[in-house]
């Protein structure tokens, strides 16, 4: 009965564009793969991923000369690498990442039915050199994927669900049947977690980032976006600052990590960007909240402890496959055609910015 819940869930999901915005275009001999309509660059190789399944997974790998951390970037419904070239090369160059994206299958050119699932390989990082990043549907094979790795990072969160079903109905409890568990999984992070979402984002309540956020263990300050809708936060001045905040905190040395949570852990978000928090609470109240907030550092001091002695990360695609029935998002019925073309427009928007 499971199975056939979550193929009928799958049915209703999954928006893939049709027809995919690009095309692999490969010079045999130059031996280099582009993009369709794009130059090749040499900072970004173009990849063909197998899974244990025999399917084929399209992936975009950007590369930085000065990158401390490596981000592994799963996408948001009716998108594909198309509509997230210009995107991953402007994070890779202001966030100085490498960066590698990759399409479900059946998205762009990943062949396969329509599923999602996430997919590496060994570039040479380290597992704590790794941030995991999940826009949307993409949340959920981020937050499966980064409960089983306890060397992470960081995560990024941007738009998340809290489950599929929860997207549809304010269900207090999590059911069988309900395959994207984000709320029941996200405690077991252990790393940083950032996230973002907007205050009106009409797919995802902005009350699914709120809840996910209390609910982790390694608060950062989230990112609430006043006005910000489902696809357009990457417009926001203050998405790529608070990102670069965010990744030069991670990237510090453990010891000045530690300094981080001893010093600003739990911080209030600036209210420039929210709405909903509430007033200072009295000094009682700070007082209960510095001793508790000791307690948990030292619960977390060993993590950071043994950083150098991590070998180098090898991530099997039978490992990644298992966040397959994960992910996604559960979208209403009457919002497909709305859903399909979303993704298209936050990168249109995001080309004429950059263009001008």
């Amino acid at each position: 009965m499971g199975g056939v819940t979550s193929s009928v869930a799958a049915k209703m999901a999954f928006f893939p564009p049709t027809p995919p915005s690009y095309a692999l275009v490969e010079d045999a001999g130059a031996g280099v793969t582009t993009l369709s309509g794009q130059p090749h660059r040499e900072n970004v190789e173009l990849l063909r991923l197998r899974t244990r399944k025999g399917n084929t997974l399209a992936a975009m790998y950007v590369r930085h000369p000065d990158a401390a951390s490596t981000v592994l970037y799963s996408h948001g419904n009716a998108a594909d690498l198309g509509h997230l070239y210009q995107l991953f090369l402007h994070l890779s160059f202001n966030l100085r990442v490498n960066i590698l994206g990759y399409d479900y299958s059946g998205y762009g050119q990943s062949s396969g039915k329509r599923q999602l699932t996430s997919a590496s390989e060994n570039f040479g990082a380290m597992e704590e050199e790794i941030i995991l990043y999940g826009q949307s549907v993409g949340s959920g094979p981020t937050v499966d994927l980064a409960s089983r790795l306890p060397q992470l990072q960081a995560v990024v969160l941007h738009s998340p669900i809290l489950s599929g079903l929860r997207v549809m109905y304010p269900v207090k409890r999590t059911y069988w049947f309900d395959i994207y568990k984000n709320i029941d999984k996200i405690s077991q992070v252990t790393c940083p977690v950032l996230i973002i979402h907007g205050t009106a984002d009409e797919v995802v309540d902005w009350s699914h980032g709120k809840q996910l956020w209390e609910l982790c263990k390694e608060k950062y300050e989230p990112l609430w976006l006043r006005g910000g809708k489902h696809c357009d936060l990457e417009l926001f001045p203050e998405y790529i600052q608070h990102l670069k905040k965010f990744f030069h905190t991670v990237e510090k040395s453990p010891s000045h990590r530690q300094a981080w949570r001893e010093s600003g852990d739990r911080i209030e978000p600036s209210r420039k960007s929210t709405d909903f928090f509430e007033p200072s609470r009295k000094s009682t109240d700070q007082r209960e909240k510095s001793r508790s907030t000791r307690d948990r550092t030292r619960n977390t001091e060993h993590r950071y402890s043994n950083v150098e002695k991590v070998d180098k990360l090898k991530i099997s695609f039978d490992q990644f496959e298992k966040s397959r029935r994960s992910v996604d998002i559960f979208e209403r019925p009457k919002r497909n055609i709305e859903q399909l073309d979303c993704g298209r427009k936050s990168v249109d928007r995001l080309d004429r910015i950059w263009a001008s």
